[in-house]
């Protein structure tokens, strides 16, 4: 046999698969000296890619698992050199916001205290709420599993995905405007678990609280760093632990305020992104197009691959059995990732007392259209284009590893958009995941900081030693993320895997947090008791399951449709059986709510004194009159009735009313009902642009254009930051009363101005 000395050390450099391009792979001297890692795949045809470079006429290729797939012809690393820029631009934005922290506290005279670190003021208006809300719901699932479930069902996988995420969001809005009613001064929901039903309680609720946070955190990091190893070749390891260090700085710097501005960025350009995505697989691609071109080639692709339990194996149809199952597991996962994720919660808090309700239906409608737009293209084109040549995996189709670690949208972006396609991937993946990332570290912070260290700890801290312990939180809880995720990574369990698992564990503590906020007679016992049976119940059912299907537990095993779905259902559902026999069991309980009310803000004069500022002309120094919170209270009142009756009727739409028909008749959709379709979705993502992209921009035009001017004025040396009336704060009123956005909320309404001319 023909030896090549040559070949060992390439096979161990970290570009070997740039090198093995140059091969003739039919080679047996070649062939023989592949390491298992790489999978010989021989074609007829020469290796094509249509972002220009030049291609490799071999007769065959190599696909290197590790490695990204387009890695495979002579020129590929101008496009892994062109990646790397685009992830180190997409790092800058994080240095961005940090510097949007400093411009807030120049021009606007915001201080980091230990209350605005964590609520960011209470003054956050709607559209800003709701561009928060789409950009923390909006994981690296969203834009990967939502895929990946539309390749595997066809059309009805990005319905089913984004109908039954985007009911948790509209039935929380409810849950946040009685948050801001019964604890108006609360940082987290744990604290008004404790000052409901004590210790016990209080407890149990942060194990299932962070292990909620924990569980969000490792499926971001996992499904992030697997996108960004396929697109760019970066260690997987190595993108594991750099993907939080943008996020941990611009947090630490600016807190809730940051993560909530940082959202809106985020939110802006991925929607621009989407956009570009929808416009160019539905009217200029060259090899689609059209969605006329689209179904046809959607025809063909299940007359090849007819999918098992849709209606004639059609990917265009409602009626698909493992779809149906994947939609029940995905609405029970979700409510628990919503209903317990303190970063919900935070986000309730941070908005202004009127502009919670309008700002989660807002947030709401606005994301439906991210993952069922998303979706319908990118993994529509995926199943059209992947008996094409343009294709990366061609002549093969995706395997389930690779759709379980979301390579749909990466692969579908390189077919339709080339290198541009693979950065664009690279930087939504990187927006939701920095951006859903900064809402967990200020989630587990408040925790950890008010619930544990201030409760338990040190109840008379001071608000510098509050911010003190927030900062070391959010570093120490990035490094377990990132170190856990390593393991699990070796461990082999993907980010699907997470994500239909997480319902099972946490999902059993969702009808009592629930009924915390709007029972008063769940005793503490039913609050204490019954997540922890309803979460054995569950891991029961789910192994039992899982045992009986295969056989053997492994993670495949326990990762498929019918263990979830059943572990799922019976951690949400079990609760309804054991809360209502505890409450009888121990007597029914009569809270008043007032204990909630007791619930006191953070003591941060020692911050502001050290800052040589005014507390009392803080936000959070603030003392409201008795007439100005009856004003607010009959406020929330009425937007809790408007919340209820709106959030039932959005949610038997989306649930019910939409898709049911669909199902039960088994409709197959015709050419000119699935332009239609994709013509609602377009529609509809241009609706979200315009109500949390350029809305938020509107709502805070007095804050922009002070904020500018003062800028201008400072570097024209018109005006200083040091020779300005510090103790007094501008302000501008909206119609409600209240301040914009970056203002800060003034003693008295028609507070003095600062006089800026001289």
């Amino acid at each position: 046999m023909v030896q090549f000395p040559g070949l060992a050390p390439l096979l161990k450099s970290p570009r070997v698969c740039y090198h093995l391009s140059l091969f003739n792979f039919h080679h047996p001297g070649v062939s023989s000296q592949l390491p298992s890692a790489l999978e010989r795949r021989v074609t007829t045809t020469s290796l094509r890619h249509n972002d220009g470079y030049s291609r490799v006429e071999s007769g065959g290729r190599i696909w290197c698992r590790d490695r990204p797939w387009y890695s495979l012809c002579s020129r590929c690393v101008c496009l892994d050199h062109y990646l790397r820029r685009r992830w180190a631009a997409a790092n800058t934005l994080c240095s961005g916001m940090i510097l949007v922290t400093f411009i807030l506290k120049r021009y606007n005279q915001e201080l980091q205290t230990s209350e605005h670190f964590n609520t960011a003021g209470r003054t956050v208006k709607s559209g800003l709420v709701g561009s928060a809300v789409v950009s923390s719901w909006t994981w690296a699932a969203t834009l990967l599993q939502s895929t990946g479930v539309c390749y595997r069902y066809g059309v009805s996988g990005p319905f089913w995905y984004a109908s039954g995420a985007t009911v948790q969001i509209l039935l929380f809005a409810t849950l946040a405007i009685e948050l801001k009613k019964r604890a108006p001064n609360a940082h987290t929901f744990l604290e008004v678990v404790r000052a409901r039903y004590g210790t016990v309680a209080h407890i149990v609720f942060i194990i299932f609280g962070l292990v909620t946070n924990i569980l969000v955190s490792l499926m971001l990091i996992i499904g992030g760093s697997a996108t960004v190893n396929a697109l760019t070749g970066m260690p997987t390891v190595a993108a594991i632990y750099l993907l939080p260090v943008g996020v941990v700085a611009y947090t630490m710097v600016g807190g809730l305020k940051a993560t909530i501005l940082t959202d809106w960025c985020h939110t802006f350009i991925l929607l621009i992104l989407i956009i570009l995505f929808s416009l160019t697989a539905y009217a200029t691609s060259e090899t689609l197009g059209s969605p006329g071109a689209v179904y046809d080639l959607l025809v063909k692709a299940a007359d090849l691959h007819p999918v098992e339990g849709n209606k004639d194996g059609s990917y265009l149809t409602m009626r698909s059995k493992e779809g149906a199952i994947f939609f029940v597991i995905n609405i029970v996962g979700n409510f628990g990732t919503v209903f317990l994720d303190n970063g919900y919660y935070n986000k309730a808090i941070a908005a202004s007392p009127v502009h919670a309700l309008p700002g989660y239906i807002l947030g709401g409608l606005s994301w439906f259209a991210i993952p069922w737009l998303t979706a319908t293209t990118m993994g529509l084109a995926a199943l059209a284009l992947e008996s094409s040549p343009a294709f990366p995996t061609y002549p093969d189709r995706m395997s389930d590893a690779d759709v379980s670690a979301g390579l749909v949208l990466p692969l579908a972006a390189v077919a339709l958009l080339g290198k541009g396609g693979a950065a664009a991937t690279l930087l939504i993946v990187f927006m939701a995941v920095t951006s859903a990332t900064s809402s967990e570290l200020i989630a587990v912070s408040s925790i950890c900081t008010y619930d544990l260290y201030r409760t338990y700890f040190k109840p008379d801290a001071s608000g510098k030693r509050l911010i003190y312990m927030s900062h070391c939180i959010v570093v120490g809880y990035a490094l377990f993320i990132a170190s856990f995720s390593v393991g699990l990574l070796y461990a082999g369990v993907s980010m699907g895997f997470i994500y239909l698992m997480m319902g099972v564990c946490v999902s059993s503590a969702v009808l009592p947090a629930t009924l915390t906020l709007t029972w008063s007679g769940q005793n503490k016992w039913a609050a204490s008791v019954s997540p922890i049976l309803g979460l054995i119940v569950a891991l029961i059912a789910w192994l039992v399951t899982a045992k009986k299907e295969c056989g053997t537990l492994n993670v495949a095993c326990t990762g498929s449709n019918t263990p979830m779905l059943v572990g799922n259902v019976l951690a949400l559902l079990s609760p309804l059986v054991f809360v209502p026999v505890l409450t009888l069991v121990f007597g029914l309980d009569k809270y008043d709510w007032k204990s909630m009310m007791n619930i006191r803000r953070g003591d941060d004069h020692d911050v502001a004194n050290e800052a040589h500022v005014d507390f009392e002309s803080l936000p959070e120094g603030h003392v409201e009159s008795a007439a100005e919170f009856e004003e607010e209270q009959a406020k929330l009142r009425r937007a809790g009735k408007i919340s209820r009756t709106t959030t039932v009727i959005l949610t038997l739409a989306f649930l019910v009313l939409w898709p049911m028909p669909m199902y039960g008749s088994g409709y197959i959709f015709s050419k000119r009902f699935f332009t239609g379709w994709v013509t609602v979705g377009i529609i509809w993502i241009f609706c979200s642009f315009g109500a949390v992209g350029l809305f938020p921009v509107y709502e805070g035009r007095k804050t922009l254009l002070r904020t500018f001017k003062y800028i201008y004025m400072d570097v024209t040396g018109k005006w200083s930051p040091n020779t300005a009336m510090l103790h007094t704060h501008e302000v501008t009123e909206g119609q409600d009363g209240k301040a914009t956005p970056g203002c800060v909320t003034p003693a008295e309404k028609g507070g003095a101005k600062e006089d800026i001319s001289g």
